[in-house]
């Protein structure tokens, strides 16, 4: 008999894995918060700063960035859907294993921008050679790309903010998903890249092997889930997806059950739930894996908060306010010197004993930033983070 998972079991124990029912242990490894997240998005540190610290009892944002930049049992550098990650550094062998193996979409770029399959592994290839026991800017990366491949690689074709990048930097993530690139520590204001050293049990995995690993780790993070959950967490086609789904199926890697009514897989024996639903108030800031991976997303954004904390159908762009385990609102914190601004916007009224857990959220978000909080609630002005 297919077992039948409900939204609440399914989010308690997605809740209890990410660390978000009852946070990790003081003194524990922030890369081990991480591992379980799948990685934390770091286009803004700050972010991903507090994504692991609001899961961790007393860490900070100086304990990510020693584990960043001293201790290097983190890495940041181009994770899922070819964006940037925090991951943990003993894992980056299965990350770039894993990577490299996702086919990702059609070029967004025009044909006479484009690199070709051969001028991009060149470039790949000319990056980490550069980086290979050194830090460089952008602009030196530049040039040692430059000078390893041809003139054709530091065309200035590629729109960007305030002008046009040179032709190579179209593949920077995918160096970084392939190993030859991360990020090193600032230079003053710039930012540095070097590459990353690949020791660990899972250097010698292969593409299939790594693929499949990764959905059974996604399943256990964030199942039951479907192939198209795991495409678009993944940023790749669903029928690649599915394709991967059956094959693991038919190896007895992972099973199907019924969530919700649709047809939903989680890893094999994995099968065990809360029988209590999840309670409490939660801040979650921008692009926090939860609301990214979490499916579906109609029911982890019910009613209006669907409207309100999307920005046209894409998680991540507001920090969400979750209360009993589903969006209910919206906020933003602004720094000013040592204290912090949380505006908290929620979408219905909360009782007393919520109001209380949000007032102990808005201080956590404090000790995180190392910084005063006070919280006011009211409307969020500020619009969703490109």
């Amino acid at each position: 008999m297919t077992l039948k998972i409900t939204w609440d079991e399914a989010s308690a124990r997605r809740m209890q894995r990410q660390f978000l029912a009852v946070p990790a242990p003081a003194g524990g490894a922030v890369a081990e918060v991480v591992g379980a997240m799948l990685g934390a998005h770091a286009q803004v540190l700050s972010a991903a700063e507090l994504s692991v610290g609001m899961r961790a009892e007393g860490v900070t944002r100086a304990d990510v960035r020693a584990a960043l930049w001293e201790d290097r049992t983190l890495v940041k550098t181009y994770g899922p859907r070819g964006t940037v990650h925090l991951l943990p550094g003993a894992e980056l062998p299965f990350w770039t294993a894993a990577l490299r193996a996702i086919p990702s979409g059609p070029s967004p770029f025009a044909p006479d921008v484009r690199l070709t399959d051969e001028q991009a592994e060149q470039v790949v290839t000319a990056i980490g050679d550069a980086l290979d026991g050194a830090f460089l800017t952008i602009d030196e990366l530049n040039d040692e790309v430059v000078a390893r491949t041809g003139p054709w690689a530091g065309d200035l074709v590629m729109p960007a903010f305030q002008g046009m990048w040179p032709r190579w930097r179209q593949v920077m993530h995918r160096a970084g998903q392939s190993g030859a690139l991360c990020f090193g520590p600032h230079r003053g204001r710039k930012v540095t890249y070097t590459r990353p050293a690949l020791v660990g049990p899972d250097a010698e995995l292969t593409p299939q092997q790594a693929v499949a690993a990764l959905v059974r780790r996604h399943l256990r993070a964030y199942g039951p889930a479907t192939p198209a959950h795991f495409a678009k967490w993944a940023a790749t086609s669903k029928g690649w997806a599915g394709d991967v789904f059956g094959a693991l199926a038919r190896a007895g890697e992972i099973e199907e059950v019924r969530f919700e009514g649709a047809s939903a897989w989680v890893a094999a024996g994995d099968t065990r739930f809360p029988a209590e639903p999840v309670r409490g108030v939660r801040l979650l800031p921008y692009f926090d894996a939860y609301g990214i991976a979490a499916q579906p997303r109609e029911l982890l954004f019910p009613g209006a908060s669907y409207k309100r904390a999307l920005a046209g159908g894409q998680a991540g762009n507001y920090p969400v306010l979750l209360v009993d385990g589903v969006v209910a609102g919206v906020w933003h914190q602004r720094r000013q010197g040592r204290r912090t601004t949380v505006t908290v916007e929620p979408l219905a009224p909360l009782t007393a004993r919520q109001e209380r857990e949000l007032g102990e959220q808005v201080e956590r978000v404090g000790e995180v930033l190392e910084a005063k909080p006070e919280l006011v609630v009211g409307e969020v002005t500020t619009g969703p983070h490109a």
